[in-house]
């Protein structure tokens, strides 16, 4: 009879067997445009981020600045400005909506390089609130269900606000200590990088917070781009990493993010 290893020991000389690998970075500056442009259906202004690479983990991108940024259909036009306040920020006007079955399209001009890219939403949907639950330990309240992960027919990206700031015994604290967004997605696949993804931090929060929740209509090519930035991101580290890789993009060569147009759906709640 062959000799066999348990299972268990066999993934313990796997998760063993790593080795530190230093990876040098190029001195010269990173050039490449970084495209962060999501319009939607609510009257506000919208933004267009444009920023270079780093080259330093969680450094903070240098704003491009000095472009020209438009967004157009077949029968409008707006030209963005550029925030004076927060560099590489560009911004339309306060009247500013994304409609349903329109194509916009987005044209970048920055130093004598041209970039583009085109996109048009899908219907929003009304949806269930989201599930928090108690902590007995501590009296506090954590997300415990946003939505479904998976999802053929209706991708989205769930933006969680909580806020706590206003509450007797927080209300003398910095305001950003108590407050936290949180990103959700429903995709219309299923990943084993996602199913065995590293444990993230949970987040508390007291009874009388008050919880936005939005709901971000995809289209497939915006849940596409989702799911690879995941799968380089908060998906890296677990039992099943993938290969690095770039992530797709729908911008013209050249420029790297996405460029989308989402319908939003939203509803408010105070922790009970």
């Amino acid at each position: 009879m062959k000799p066999r290893i348990h299972p268990v020991v066999l993934l313990i000389l796997l998760a063993g067997c790593v080795k530190q690998a230093d990876w040098p970075l190029p001195d010269k500056p990173l050039t490449q445009v970084v495209v962060e442009a999501v319009l939607t259906d609510e009257q506000k202004v919208h933004t267009v981020a444009l920023s270079h690479p780093v080259s330093v983990l969680n450094g903070t991108p240098p704003g491009v600045t000095g472009a020209t940024v438009l967004i157009s259909t077949a029968d409008s036009l707006w030209f963005l400005t550029e925030d004076t306040v927060h560099q590489g920020n560009y911004l339309t006007d306060s009247t500013f909506v994304a409609a349903l079955n329109r194509e916009y399209s987005l044209e970048i001009t920055w130093q004598e390089k041209n970039y583009s890219a085109k996109a048009s939403m899908v219907p929003g949907k009304v949806f269930n609130e989201l599930v928090y639950k108690k902590n007995e330990a501590d009296n506090r309240y954590h997300i415990d269900w946003v939505a479904s992960a998976f999802s053929v027919d209706f991708p989205a990206m769930w933006e969680i606000f909580i806020d706590w700031s206003f509450l007797p015994g927080f209300d003398t604290l910095d305001p950003a200590t108590c407050q936290t967004r949180l990103l959700f997605y429903t995709l219309p696949t299923i990943d084993i990088s996602q199913i065995f993804a590293p444990v993230v931090e949970q987040t508390y929060f007291p009874a009388g917070s008050r919880i936005n929740e939005r709901r971000y209509s995809l289209t497939p090519g915006h849940a596409e781009f989702l799911r690879e930035l995941l799968l380089e991101t908060n998906w890296q580290g677990g039992f099943f990493p993938t290969a690095n890789a770039n992530v797709m993009t729908n911008l013209s060569t050249g420029a790297i993010g996405y460029f989308g147009v989402c319908a939003v759906t939203e509803l408010s709640m105070v922790v009970e």
